[in-house]
């Protein structure tokens, strides 16, 4: 399904057809969105290739970190509520953590907490064990696994996972609910994001994407290393599939659901005015930051920043087993765009550098800007 609406559109809509086509990808779900609505919508392939599933609009797929961005609205939101502190030591809401008093809260939204960033590929559960699943377990024990700063809070970027899921818990304590719980109620129903479009678990298990591996890739060749057994499928042609599962921590990487549920994320921030924060907090959560020396890092408190040509945008990629994904904005343009794909080593960041800037361009003609 695929519904153009500008010059651009036809060769995002070329340049998408032929990945599918020619087999570079099982599925994808592709939007470009302006502060008015859609302005262009795309969905091919298949949910399932030994099934001929295909994989339309409302199929669900894992966004992994892709959530962290979520993470950083529902923290800000807080923020603007006054239940949390930019500014305080995370001991302030988590007295049992092991990384000190030092660690902030803008340190953990920012990447420059210092806290260490294990690989996270085991940090899955099958999927039928997730009713049983006792994340907050499953935190502790990363903790006492990894419970030493690998350098100096503040005095670099270093992406951190665990930070992110440390956040979900503060969330928690801040607010009184449990981190989805609050997402749920405070970020994605007022959006009118359904339980359909976004949330952390599969609605409807027979409309959710098979992920998959390509069967000719570097991390086919080590996967055992890298992911648990049991969620190593069969191989449907070029491509292995890699059984349903979750990740460990919601906050870092939980989120399930499709283009359109992102894309009303992103029309929101695209607005001159958020549902979800006052305009100061949303200047903040677009504000590049930097180490305590003042050095400027690529990254916002929620956001990586990026470029392409000219072109400046605000991006958050996820990846992991079975999927890729990235969300980008684009402030000069007001549009902003997410890819959705159930292929793990898939480059989300070529497609979109090659495929958004006729959409931006031919996006603000089409819209009169």
């Amino acid at each position: 399904m695929h519904r153009p609406m500008m010059p651009g559109a036809e060769i995002a809509r070329s340049n998408l057809d032929r990945l599918v086509r020619d087999g570079k990808i099982p599925g994808i779900q592709y939007r470009v969105v302006a502060p008015e609505g859609i302005a262009f919508e795309y969905t091919c392939g298949w949910a399932d290739l030994a099934r001929r599933r295909q994989l339309n609009a409302d199929t669900t797929l894992m966004a992994y970190s892709m959530s962290k961005t979520i993470t950083a609205a529902a923290v800000l939101q807080l923020v603007d509520a006054q239940k949390i502190a930019l500014a305080h030591p995370i001991d302030v809401y988590l007295p049992s953590q092991p990384y000190g008093p030092d660690v902030t809260v803008r340190q953990l939204l920012s990447h420059t907490s210092g806290i260490p960033n294990p690989i996270p590929l085991r940090w899955v559960h099958p999927a039928a064990f997730h009713d049983s699943f006792d994340e907050h377990a499953a935190l502790t024990r990363v903790l006492h696994q990894y419970p030493r700063l690998s350098v100096p809070p503040g005095t670099r970027f270093k992406y951190s996972n665990i930070g992110y899921w440390l956040l979900g818990r503060i969330v928690e304590s801040a607010s009184g609910k449990s981190f989805p719980a609050y997402v749920r109620e405070h970020i994605l129903e007022p959006l009118g994001i359904t339980a359909q479009e976004l949330g952390y678990s599969v609605p409807d298990i027979d409309n959710h994407a098979k992920g998959y591996l390509e069967k000719y890739s570097a991390i086919n060749l080590v996967k055992r290393f890298l992911i648990d057994r049991d969620l190593i499928g069969d191989y449907e042609g070029p491509w292995l599939h890699l059984r349903a599962h979750y990740v460990n921590g919601a906050a870092f990487g939980g989120l399930v659901g499709t283009a359109a549920g992102f894309a009303k994320f992103l029309q929101d921030q695209l607005r001159a005015h958020s549902l979800l924060f006052a305009n100061t907090t949303r200047d903040l959560f677009f504000a590049p930051q930097h180490t305590r020396a003042g050095t400027s890092i690529p990254m916002t408190l929620g956001w990586h920043i990026g470029a392409v040509g000219r072109a400046q945008f605000f991006y958050k990629e996820g990846g992991g087993g079975g999927f890729h994904s990235m969300m980008r904005i684009y402030p000069a343009s007001r549009i902003a765009t997410v890819v959705l794909t159930n292929a793990t080593t898939f480059d989300v960041r070529g497609l979109l550098d090659a495929i958004d800037p006729p959409c931006l361009a031919s996006t603000a003609t089409h819209l009169g800007r």
